[in-house]
């Protein structure tokens, strides 16, 4: 694991990071956006790949986008992702003559 995917920030420093207020982090989570991690106490933990994330969230609501579009768009890389993995899967498969 990349030092990038470790959930160790905390919303308050989110918040300075992004410039976006604590409360419209939360919405975005609300809204399926993004995905902090949970302490026992409840204080929520954010990585550096989610500093990103709620960057471009905000770029994209900047320029009109509403969060069910960027949700939609969200999935639909994902799909590709997935589509794209099998793919290579399947090569490196037959390349190396491997059968399940």
């Amino acid at each position: 694991m990349s030092y990038k995917d470790k959930k160790v920030i905390t919303i308050g420093i989110v918040s300075e990071l992004t410039g976006l207020s604590e409360r419209k982090i939360r919405y975005y989570e609300e809204r399926k956006l993004i995905y902090p991690d949970r302490t026992k106490g409840g204080t929520r933990k954010y990585s550096f790949i989610d500093v990103e994330r709620l960057i471009d969230i905000a770029n994209k609501m900047e320029d009109g986008m509403q969060t069910f579009e960027i949700r939609r768009q969200e999935q639909k890389m994902m799909k590709k992702k997935e589509v794209r993995d099998k793919m290579l899967r399947g090569q490196l498969n037959a390349a190396f003559n491997i059968r399940k």
